[in-house]
């Protein structure tokens, strides 16, 4: 039994990780192409073990009674673990993000100043109950050239493992070091706490889960933080919107998986779009089976349940949505701007001057017109898969994929240049 502390543990991995992201900073983009083609072979190869340690997991899973939407993360099947290695072999095929020319300018003083990407160096991924992080954090951070540390969910620790053995043997194949990918081996959450403190260790962390993880994350962390703490997103339904397609995509956006944190979770309905329509969108979603907590005159709407103040600015993660009626566009804006988490938000309409107005006047991370809410993610942006969604003002919003793993410095080259 070993006596290694978190902390302890931590360093040993950083310090690994950080030799293996000095080696992957310059590494050729063909070897990192090559390594995540083999993983990707490796997922599929490994598909009845991966499918095996899934069981054991949904078998811990339901002793513990997690919520349908938990189990629904967590679980993979045939289809599943396919995606898995198709957004490996689709990350595979991206750009190299390092050493891009940003730009590039002479000076009077004689300088000639190149901007160029770079990797970040190590991250730090705490995640939940969705295995397949383990391969999307994995394949982003080697694309980028950075290390990375994983610490996955108690709830997917054996679905992790056996995903993240495809990924050390993709290394391997390759001829990179295999310490550039690594999962902290315990259960014990003290070694969260660990990776928060772990200051000129690692120089990232990304949280990937629920409103609990993040809100730890980034009340503790001593580290910068990508992430987003919730995703209270919002659709639109503006009076000049097509029915058809407002029917299509509210339907989509709040019942295609409710358990991710693109789901829309409040639907605003702007009075003449009422007025023409009635309560088409709303009985759409009953029919479908969702719960519509409805506000003022929409809770009169047979099979609707009354609004609490507290169900606008919530996430539910399930088969449940708030709805309001608005005045005009500004009514909206002004809603999700007192009650979003600048997630995502969409907006339905034919109206350009209106959706320019959304565009303009939200800062939410992704907005979107005449789409559903659930494209809130990086596979669907051409990015092969995310690391997760950034709603912060740092360089990463959005979708945090590949590119935005990187930073940048500057090449300076003079002819003997002094300064006066």
């Amino acid at each position: 039994m070993t006596t290694e502390t978190p902390d302890a543990l931590i360093a040993r991995l950083a310090a690994a990780a950080r030799e293996a992201a000095a080696a992957l900073a310059h590494a050729p983009a063909d070897r990192k192409q090559a390594a995540l083609t083999f993983a990707a072979q490796a997922i599929r190869d490994a598909e009845g073990a991966i499918m095996a340690a899934n069981a054991e997991d949904l078998a811990y899973a339901d002793g513990k009674g997690l919520s349908p939407a938990m189990v629904d993360r967590l679980r993979l099947d045939a289809g599943r673990i396919a995606a898995i290695a198709d957004g490996l072999r689709a990350v595979a095929r991206q750009p190299d993000p390092v050493g891009r020319l940003l730009a590039e300018w002479d000076r009077p003083n004689g300088l000639h100043i190149q901007r160029v990407s770079t990797p970040l160096g190590v991250l730090g991924v705490i995640y939940e109950s969705r295995p397949n992080v383990t391969a999307d954090a994995g394949a982003l951070a080697l694309k980028s050239g950075n290390a990375v540390i994983l610490r996955g969910g108690t709830d997917s620790i054996h679905s992790s493992a056996a995903i993240m053995a495809c990924m050390t043997e993709g290394l391997r194949q390759a001829g990179l070091p295999d310490t550039a990918i690594q999962m902290v081996p315990t259960r014990d959450r003290a070694a969260v706490g660990a990776m928060l403190r772990a200051q000129g260790l690692i120089d990232v962390i990304i949280p990937r889960g629920g409103k609990g993880l993040v809100g730890l994350v980034q009340s503790e962390a001593r580290i910068p933080v990508f992430a987003h703490l919730e995703g209270i997103c919002h659709v639109y339904a503006d009076g000049e919107a097509d029915l058809d397609k407002a029917r299509r995509v509210v339907l989509n956006a709040k019942t295609r998986r409710t358990g991710v944190c693109g789901a829309a979770e409040c639907l605003l309905i702007d009075r003449q779009f009422y007025a023409r329509h009635g309560a088409v969108l709303i009985e759409d979603l009953l029919a479908a089976g969702v719960e519509v907590r409805a506000a003022g005159d929409l809770a009169r709407i047979p099979g609707t349940v009354p609004a609490q103040p507290d169900d606008f600015g919530r996430e539910f993660l399930d088969m449940i949505i708030a709805v309001k009626l608005v005045d005009g566009v500004d009514g909206a804006i002004e809603h999700i701007r007192r009650h979003g988490s600048q997630h995502t938000e969409s907006i339905l309409t034919e109206n350009d001057t209106t959706a320019a107005r959304f565009f303009e006047r939200l800062d939410s991370a992704i907005l979107m017109r005449n789409a559903s809410t659930q494209f809130a993610d990086g596979g669907e942006f051409g990015m092969g898969a995310e690391i997760g969604i950034a709603t912060g003002k740092m360089h990463a919003r959005g979708p945090v994929g590949a590119e935005q793993l990187t930073s940048f410095k500057y090449l300076v080259t003079g002819d003997g240049a002094v300064r006066s």
